[in-house]
């Protein structure tokens, strides 16, 4: 099937409108109307090859919220007309150890990501969601329970919502717990909204005195300006768990002090440059840790956007036409959004 897209066909170009072929639903697929795709930080990172192994063309977008327009004869769990999600990815080997556990994301034999994933339909590897449809496996399709008026803003949490709803859930935050939030741009949040609704106390880290009003808004019992060294001191080991989704090269040391015995800093955010070596002793003394994580499996994607649903949660969103995503592009390296721009794919026409 032809389809319009925007990619690029090269790291020093602009995205722009391009044709591209999706394959015939098979047996276990789901084709999918894309109504819209959020646009993250990683999209960037891969059109302009700052990231490795960027293949060309390059169509980004793994944010995608549709409505399903055929379904494989095998196909039981989708039906034309529901409005579904597909994340960051659409295949893994399925028989691997985390692939058992329902950790795609961990698949030992590397998860197929939604777009630049390798796959034997033309051009080679996949082609994302800046795009008017895909053809996924039902094995990598979401339901979306949110009301039409909310699908906008619920693309994002097929990347950003997952990826701060997972460690969340994987260190039991939840009531009684005093939770961080570093960093509150796309994922951060995303991991306030999210924090506050599971019933953890919050505490937003910021480097701005500005973004105080919006964090305390998007439900941050307090905020700490982290440059504020008698601020950070006030709450030296207090925290359970620090979720940091700051994805530039910092201390951590200023972090780590935070933490309770046993607790927890987790880092979702890639940097540019390593960050400085953490003080050792600082972890040793009090059991701390600092870990990582990575999206989540489908089933905990599912529970992530169920919960939303049921919470009312999206994310803060600004909405653009498909031909404006080179100066989103632009305004992303400048922080210039608030907090996710989000891709009306009726716009491609």
């Amino acid at each position: 099937m032809a389809t319009k897209a925007y990619g690029a066909y090269a790291a020093d170009k602009p995205l722009e409108p391009i044709d591209i072929e999706r394959r015939a639903p098979g047996d276990h697929d789901v084709q999918i109307d894309i109504l819209y795709c959020g646009v993250c930080h990683s999209d960037l990172h891969q059109v302009k090859a700052e990231w490795d192994g960027t293949l060309y063309p390059c169509v980004p977008g793994h944010e995608i919220v549709g409505r399903v327009s055929a379904v494989g004869g095998h196909v039981s769990k989708f039906a034309v007309g529901d409005v579904v999600g597909v994340g960051c990815m659409v295949d893994s080997c399925q028989h691997c150890a985390s692939c058992d556990e329902g950790l795609e994301q961990y698949c030992e034999n590397g998860f197929v990501g939604t777009y630049n994933g390798p796959t034997p339909d033309a051009p080679g590897h996949t082609l994302g969601g800046y795009s008017q449809r895909i053809v996924v496996s039902d094995k990598f399709v979401l339901k979306v329970g949110h009301g039409e008026q909310d699908l906008a803003a619920v693309a994002p949490l097929l990347c950003a919502g997952i990826t701060t709803w997972s460690p969340l859930r994987h260190w039991q935050v939840g009531p009684g717990k005093k939770v961080g939030i570093v960093g509150i741009g796309g994922l951060g949040h995303m991991g306030v909204k999210l924090a506050h609704a599971l019933g953890a106390h919050v505490v937003a880290f910021t480097t701005s005195e500005s973004k105080r009003a919006d964090a305390l808004a998007l439900g941050a019992d307090d905020v700490v300006v982290s440059r504020d060294a008698e601020a950070m001191a006030a709450h030296a080991g207090s925290f359970d768990f620090i979720l940091n989704t700051v994805a530039a090269s910092h201390n951590l040391d200023a972090f780590t002090a935070l933490l309770k015995r046993d607790g927890t800093l987790t880092l979702v955010g890639v940097p540019e440059h390593a960050h400085p070596s953490p003080n050792v002793a600082a972890l040793i003394f009090k059991r701390r840790s600092i870990a990582g994580s990575l999206i989540g499996g489908i089933a905990e994607t599912q529970e992530m956007l169920d919960f939303c649903a049921e919470h009312g949660i999206v994310a803060d969103i600004e909405m653009i036409r498909a031909e404006e995503i080179n100066t989103a592009y632009e305004r992303m390296l400048k922080s210039d959004v608030k907090y996710r721009f989000v891709i009306d794919i009726a716009s491609m026409g």
